[in-house]
């Protein structure tokens, strides 16, 4: 999320553009893909942001506190990995058994297995607007504690996630440049990590994947560093690396395939 800063009353801060991403083509995916998406970060004195597909409200009125409610909008996931998404600029913003399948399942289960692609035969995942909120604490001027809730993924609007992290912020290693540096945690209930990395009896003999309940508990761990530079009052050129590794449950998924996923993208953005 953006950080809180003293704005004149009806004042805003908006920041559009385009960029391009580089990922996995879904979250434990072997096979990347490469995207082009807009950039989208604005705030406003009265605390309304809007961060990518996050957007919130900043309530406090103390300078080493953050809080307020959250909206998110989940990209959900088709056959092929891919979901709706956008960039922000600034971010805070068991095993399965083998079942007995029918011999077409079994045929389906080798053309999986020869296009790489997991996802082949299992339902897409629509994208869903989900609620929350949002709590940061200053532990030093440029070190940031990150926390969030949010709940509504899924085709069923019941998967929750909780997400903790720590940011160092502040870091300028020439003018015009600053770099921030980031880890976070985060945890889902079994009916997100069900919906987003379980295998139940019919999706098993449509897809050829072996059945698999994902409890809740650990989702993911992420690391990242995020490089801003300032070419000009209005431009600036955001470029960003993170690696992912998948956990608990979601570790073990028949459709993860690569525990740890690495992205990198970069953006244009025009101050407004």
């Amino acid at each position: 999320m953006p950080v809180t800063n003293p704005m004149p009353d009806g004042s805003g801060d908006m920041y559009l553009g385009l960029g391009v991403v580089s990922a996995p083509r879904y979250a434990g995916a072997d096979q990347r893909r490469v995207r082009l998406l807009p950039v989208l970060q604005g705030q406003w004195s009265n605390g309304v942001f809007v961060s990518g597909m996050n957007a919130g409200w900043h309530l406090s009125r103390l300078p080493l506190l953050e809080y307020g409610p959250l909206v998110s909008l989940d990209p959900g996931r088709d056959d092929g990995g891919a979901g709706a998404s956008a960039i922000g600029i600034e971010r805070a913003v068991g095993e399965g058994n083998l079942p007995r399948l029918p011999q077409v399942a079994v045929l389906y289960n080798a053309q999986v297995l020869a296009s790489g692609n997991r996802l082949n035969g299992l339902p897409a995942i629509s994208r869903r607007l989900q609620g929350g909120a949002f709590l940061h604490v200053y532990l030093a001027p440029t070190l940031r504690l990150t926390s969030s809730a949010l709940y509504g993924a899924g085709n069923d609007h019941d998967g929750a996630t909780f997400k903790v992290g720590l940011q160092a912020m502040g870091w300028a290693p020439a003018p015009h440049h600053a770099v921030t540096f980031e880890g976070e945690v985060a945890l889902a209930n079994r009916r997100y990590n069900q919906a987003f990395f379980g295998i139940d009896n019919d999706q098993s003999v449509n897809s050829g994947n072996p059945l698999y309940e994902a409890h809740g508990g650990w989702r993911d761990a992420r690391l990242g560093a995020r490089w801003h530079w300032t070419l000009a009052p209005s431009w600036m050129l955001v470029s960003s690396v993170e690696a992912t590794r998948q956990l608990g449950a979601t570790r073990t998924s028949p459709l993860v395939l690569r525990t740890t996923g690495v992205s990198v993208s970069t953006a244009l953005a025009f101050r407004f």
